[in-house]
């Protein structure tokens, strides 16, 4: 069964494309490492909650946008194998590829498919 990565956070409404290119430049990293599938959504209808909501998860800002976006794995077996490989990929080191938003914000986690019609 296929695994996913989820995760939401607040980028810098004016860092829209330096977070376009951050993406495109990890994209190739994770495929070759056996993503299925990267998705990558900016917030244009993200109300504020009264008790939770995905602003408030992230503290979002007022310069900010909420993103949300998901990676699709054959199987929570690849996706830790290639983790552990991504994350030594020279491509994806800060000083090469810096992430344009706080990523002590960052909210992820991985997610077993349980229903996918």
């Amino acid at each position: 069964m296929t695994y996913v990565d989820g995760f939401v956070a607040a980028v810098p409404t004016a860092n829209r494309e330096k977070y376009l290119q951050h993406v495109r430049d990890c994209a190739g990293v994770f495929k070759e490492h056996g993503v299925l599938k990267l998705v990558e959504c900016w917030g244009d209808d993200v109300p504020e909650g009264e008790v939770t909501s995905f602003p408030m998860a992230v503290k979002r800002q007022p310069d900010e946008t909420v993103v949300f976006g998901w990676l699709l794995w054959p199987s929570r077996e690849v996706r830790d194998q290639a983790m552990a490989k991504i994350m030594e990929d020279p491509r994806m080191q800060p000083d090469v590829n810096p992430m344009p938003f706080d990523g002590k914000r960052l909210i992820y986690g991985g997610f077993e498919v349980i229903f996918d019609e």
